[in-house]
């Protein structure tokens, strides 16, 4: 999955119109749901191993990040930032967990451990919950904190009954969650597009020496299978870009409530993917574990629905002259 960022500010989705919260919803649906098509798309660049797949994904989502920005004449962002070390800084440290993330997925899809990657993605919301109790003081609620209790619970019992730590789920939901907060604690101000050029700049050296080292070692598989499978590795960056991009305008027109629900389609998408498209077996301590995870985020879920409930309901109780403008 992709970075999720800051946006200029815009129409708070409380007050957008009708219009404008229908098309959000669908570009949120269109985000996640191209996230939840990954699996196949990345299976499908095989037999490309993990580094070169994450080195390509690098290159060409920079090089259409380049060629967007040169066609609508948007660099004027770039020098400001210059003069910003922190955002700088901050954004190098972004740009290697993603890369741990995307690595991390493409080796779990390729070597047909999909489901446990979805299980990272279901896990993600209840790490970030955590993560905010651990590094930002937040404190929780009470219905967070049983979401968060049921949640390590699932990660023991898939441990204990599977013979093994999860590591794939764990990596992915914590790189992830860690990314997000990476960005919450730099106060990220940069447009989706802006965020992912930086990013990819950061990582275009090291994709390079990665390809060098893949080369050198006899495993590049770039323009060996034909003209679909050297396309299909091209259109990544495309493929990394556009789901971005679809949840940046999404972000803007609907409540984070609403974004936090729709999230839920990646994870059970790739699940549907891994065990009737991909043939992955899924033995029945793992669908225990599953569910598991699914009671803590319908917890989770609830929770969040009430507090947004509410809130609401003490805009309405407020007089005219306190409502926020």
């Amino acid at each position: 999955m992709s970075a999720r960022q800051s946006v200029a500010p815009v129409t708070p989705p409380s007050t957008a119109p009708s219009g404008e919260v229908g098309r959000g919803t669908l570009l949120g649906f269109a985000a996640y749901g191209i996230w939840g098509l990954f699996p196949l798309y990345f299976d499908a660049l095989r037999p490309a191993g993990p580094w070169e797949i994450l080195a390509h994904r690098i290159l060409w989502t920079l090089l259409f990040c380049v060629v967007v920005l040169l066609v609508v004449r948007d660099f004027g962002w770039v020098r400001p930032l210059l003069r910003r070390p922190r955002l700088l800084a901050g954004t190098a440290v972004a740009a290697v967990l993603i890369a741990v993330n995307w690595v991390v997925y493409v080796a779990a899809v390729t070597s047909g451990n999909t489901s446990e990657a979805a299980l990272g993605y279901f896990l993600n919301p209840l790490v970030t919950v955590a993560l905010g109790v651990v590094v930002l003081r937040e404190r929780l609620r009470v219905l967070q904190w049983v979401a968060v209790a049921i949640g390590v619970a699932a990660g023991v019992y898939l441990g204990v009954s599977g013979g093994r730590v999860p590591w794939v789920a764990l990596t992915l939901a914590v790189s992830f969650a860690l990314y997000g907060l990476t960005k919450k604690k730099i106060g990220v101000s940069l447009d989706a597009i802006h965020g992912l050029t930086v990013e990819t700049v950061v990582l275009a050296p090291v994709a390079v020496v990665l390809l060098l080292v893949v080369g050198a070692q006899g495993g590049l598989e770039f323009g060996h299978h034909g003209a679909w499978h050297t396309s299909l590795l091209v259109l990544s960056g495309i493929v990394t870009a556009l789901p971005l991009l679809c949840f940046a305008a999404a972000a803007r027109r609907i409540p984070l409530v609403s974004i936090g629900l729709i999230q839920f389609v990646t994870p059970v998408m790739q699940l549907l993917c891994a065990v009737l498209l991909l043939g992955e077996h899924m033995p029945t301590e793992r669908w225990i574990g599953f569910g598991i995870v699914w009671v803590a985020l319908l917890v989770l879920t609830v929770d969040s629905l009430v507090s947004l409930r509410g809130a609401r309901a003490a805009r309405r109780d407020l007089p005219v002259d306190d409502c926020p403008r």
